[in-house]
């Protein structure tokens, strides 16, 4: 039996939704234009306004289905989104607010959804479709590093694996395993270059929390540093940063683990994280005071946003600011079922989009100039199409590091090269880009920064 033909015209639906969010970027809400095209939209939604009934607009390979019968003709293009659902009894501001907070959307910031809601507007929903074979499609990363090139990170691994494990299994935190760990960071970890290379460079395999943890210590123990944080201070942001996801070991680790995109239930489970995890830590004798702090903040945004919601204005702790720069950083240098890993130079230009909102602006600009755009370990390519590995950066000039030519094999071919050099004033080489690591990098990585 033939679907009968949809009673919305989804194209003009869309395509007026597409151009309604570029013009609340241009002019004011009640603008005549702004006014105009939210009237063609509820023109078009009309045969089911009042009905309180929901309108499903949805672009799957190319074709806008309406309430999931195809419609002819193609999709529109450079819409922004793929689904768009709107109940027939939308009201105006509705629609404008929706395009508004579509337009201002950033990556690492709140989800369109729970914007939404914060604003009351509950009668539209705007998102990216995720198929339903996303589990089997989708690149499977593995969850650990094949090997692990350093053998203090690797004993501290295991020692976040074992916190973590016996948490899972319902066990209580080993306060004193928590402290060696912290002293194990601390003293030996972040000075070797070749656990900072399988740190700070791009990780492809999708971290499970514990060694997602330990990699949070590690880089806001590097932003402690850069900021001149005593060592009292920086053994305290240590311990908080590795127990800040521990909220994920209350959450069901098929959850944890589910590639693409949460649905609304589970990403409230999700988003409980923060609040488990604060409510464990504060049971545990031994621990310092700001350790479940961080743990319920680390969400929370620079300005008093995020999750969960602590009141208006509510502004984080210090030590939660920087742990949650280095928090996005780790995740977003890590593969993820959905995603290639980022390469550090586009995280630390991200990590800067999202200073001012979301970020410390202040505390982004220092965890760049500990890192830099090409932290150590990282495979580059320079303005003279070589290939080199970086092996020290340079903090007065942290675009130029000192570089090891290599060969594609990652054999070195010449002594380490500074790239700060310059002939009359120019210089002789830049590097342009990070590159994908070859297979079995990481083993060459190592030897030539154990003797760099």
């Amino acid at each position: 039996m033939t679907p009968p033909p949809p009673l919305v015209d989804a194209h003009r639906v869309l395509k007026s939704f597409a151009a309604l969010k570029a013009l609340t970027g241009m002019y004011p809400a009640g603008h005549p234009l702004v006014a105009d095209k939210v009237r063609e939209i509820c023109d078009a939604v009309q045969p089911m306004r009042g009905a309180g009934e929901w309108i499903r607009l949805d672009v799957i390979h190319g074709t806008v289905h309406v309430d999931g019968v195809a419609c002819d003709g193609p999709a529109p293009t450079g819409l922004g989104f793929d689904s768009l659902h709107v109940r027939g009894d939308v009201e105006p501001d509705d629609l404008t607010t929706a395009a508004d907070l579509l337009r201002a959307m950033k990556p690492g910031g709140a989800s369109i959804e729970r914007q939404l809601a914060d604003r009351g507007v509950d009668r539209i929903s705007i998102g990216r479709l995720v198929p339903l074979d996303t589990r089997w499609r989708a690149p499977r990363w593995a969850d650990e590093p094949d090997r692990v090139y350093d053998p203090d990170y690797e004993e501290s691994l295991a020692r976040a694996r074992q916190t973590f494990d016996e948490l899972l299994a319902g066990g209580r935190l080993n306060v004193a395993g928590v402290r060696d760990l912290v002293r194990l960071l601390v003293g030996r970890v972040v000075s070797s270059h070749a656990a900072l290379a399988q740190i700070l460079a791009v990780k492809r395999y999708e971290n499970l929390t514990y060694i997602h943890s330990v990699n949070v210590a590690v880089l806001s123990l590097l932003l402690g540093r850069q900021l001149g944080l005593g060592d009292e201070q920086l053994t305290l942001l240590v311990e908080a940063a590795v127990l800040h996801d521990v909220g994920k070991t209350r959450i069901p680790i098929d959850l944890v683990k589910k590639p693409g995109a949460l649905d609304r239930r589970e990403r409230r489970m999700m988003e409980a994280h923060p609040v488990l995890g604060a409510e464990l830590l504060a049971q545990i004798d031994g621990l310092h005071r700001l350790t479940p702090v961080v743990a319920l903040e680390h969400h929370r945004t620079v300005v008093g946003g995020g999750y969960p919601d602590l009141g208006a204005g509510v502004v984080p702790h210090m030590l939660s600011q920087i742990v949650s720069v280095a928090d996005i950083y780790e995740a977003i240098t890590g593969a993820r079922s959905y995603q290639e890993p980022t390469p550090p130079e586009r995280a630390c230009l991200l990590l800067a989009r999202l200073a001012g909102e979301k970020l410390n602006p202040a505390l982004v600009k220092a965890f760049v100039g500990a890192i830099t755009f090409f932290p150590i370990g990282s495979i580059v390519r320079t303005s003279l199409d070589e290939l080199a590995i970086v092996v020290r950066t340079n903090a007065d000039d942290p675009l130029h590091p000192i570089v090891q030519l290599v060969t594609d094999h990652l054999q070195p071919t010449s002594d380490p090269i500074d790239t700060r050099v310059r002939v009359d004033g120019v210089y002789q080489r830049h590097v342009v880009e990070t590159v994908e690591p070859p297979a079995e990098d990481g083993a060459a990585v190592a030897r030539l920064l154990a003797v760099a």
